[in-house]
């Protein structure tokens, strides 16, 4: 059975002959450019000061090349769009360094500035004469956006202002989904994963436009949250408009991807904080779900792709609206937040929802751990997921920087001998 297969079997809630691994699919599924490198090094596959590409600058978010995702058994390629989070193409590639030394290769539109106090600056498309829109700070890891919010009618803001970034698919656009497809299932047996865009409604992580250069409307993520209680209307506004242009765009992107798309991320909003959801099932059922449903009746009528929504955090409470609202995957699976229990999930829920995530909690076992305390969280879940499919291998979110070596070969040494079915080797 082949990787494409493999994924497909276990979406359609069946057992393959693994339990199918993703690494780096998608930005929420990945790996911190550092511990890739130190991954590769220990598994021989680069000469010392190789370096690794940054395919990710927002989170330094390291290549899975072919090489990588042979040694692990990766079952996943991802399909992006062309340009990053900061709006410049990932191509030019040159050399760069983080803090603690560690080569890298960045785009040619990683062009960066220092602050005095030793923090990077990083710009809209790579234009050092707009204002800033990322900052790593001093011996840091990953950029934290920039909020550039200026003024707006906080009683009636206008739609207009923040949905100037929800535009239809470019020409150029729809020629490099069309390109990469067609390489990706050419070149691979791999399952392919796509991130179109535009589809998330109220993505925290994006509401600031780092890829602008001029962004205007409500920017600041804490301004934005409080509209989920005092802007009902103007959200409502906003993601009609939104849907529209996306419905517009998949319409024409399926045109040139067709079936040969396994997975599309739908939605990376965060919903969930540690201890509960951000707000009730009843206002994502007013606010969200409709929009959501829209989006997933729209694949599920005239694809084959399977629909995934990203949420950290708790989000037990919400899990009702997700299925109403037609979502095939969860994903990271934060069995470590409250309610979150990963027996629960899979017995209450595992005929509905794909699980992909939750193999080991990147908060606290993986950096923190003991080897063995990784071993037996790995085996535990996928004792518990794996059963009946309906499992994708994967940490809870992307593995972070400075993870112990040790820990990292054993979370992939586990996987490697407890993926087989029957499970419980």
């Amino acid at each position: 059975m082949n990787s494409r297969d493999r994924v497909n079997k276990a979406l359609n809630h069946e057992e393959p002959d693994r339990v199918p691994m993703d690494l780096g699919g998608s930005t929420v599924t990945g790996m911190h450019v550092s511990s890739v490198y130190m991954m590769r090094q220990a598994l021989g596959l680069d000469l010392p000061e190789t370096p690794v590409k940054v395919v990710e600058p927002f989170q330094m978010l390291g290549e899975i090349a072919p090489d990588l995702m042979e040694a692990l058994g990766v079952d996943i390629v991802p399909l992006w769009s062309r340009n990053t989070l900061f709006g410049f193409p990932l191509e030019d590639w040159k050399p760069w360094t983080l803090f603690d030394g560690t080569p890298v290769l960045v785009p040619g539109g990683f062009n960066t500035n220092p602050e005095p106090n030793g923090d990077i600056l990083l710009y809209p498309e790579g234009d050092e004469t707009a204002p800033a829109s990322g900052r790593m700070p001093k011996d840091g890891w990953y950029f934290d956006a920039i909020v550039r919010q200026g003024s707006f009618d906080e009683d009636d803001p206008d739609v207009e202002d923040n949905v100037q970034e929800y535009q239809p698919i470019s020409e150029d656009a729809l020629a490099h989904f069309g390109r990469e497809t067609d390489r990706l299932w050419r070149e691979t047996d791999k399952a392919i994963y796509a991130v179109f865009g535009g589809t998330s409604f109220g993505d925290i992580a994006v509401v600031p436009g780092q890829w602008l250069k001029h962004p205007r409307g409500i920017r600041n993520p804490e301004e934005w949250l409080v509209c989920y209680h005092t802007r009902k209307g103007f959200l409502r506004k906003l993601f009609e408009r939104q849907c529209e242009v996306a419905l517009h765009n998949l319409e024409r992107i399926h045109g040139v991807v067709g079936n040969r798309v396994a997975v599309v991320f739908v939605t990376g909003a965060d919903f969930g904080t540690q201890c509960a959801p951000l707000f009730s099932l009843e206002t994502y059922r007013n606010l969200l779900l409709p929009f959501h449903r829209e989006i997933n009746n729209w694949i599920h009528r005239n694809t084959t792709w399977k629909s995934f929504i990203h949420s950290c955090g708790s989000v037990w409470r919400l899990l009702p609206g997700f299925v109403e609202a037609e979502f095939d995957i969860l994903n990271p699976v934060q069995c470590s937040a409250a309610e979150m229990d990963a027996i629960r999930l899979k017995q209450e829920y595992g005929a509905r929802l794909s699980f992909w995530g939750g193999a080991v909690d990147t908060q606290k076992t993986l950096p923190f751990g003991a080897p063995e305390e990784v071993r037996r969280e790995v085996r535990e879940r996928i004792a518990t997921f794996g059963p009946g499919g309906g499992f994708v291998f994967n940490a809870i979110h992307n593995i972070q920087a400075r993870i112990p070596l040790a820990n990292l070969l054993a979370f992939f040494e586990t996987y490697k001998k407890y993926r087989d079915y029957p499970l419980g080797g």
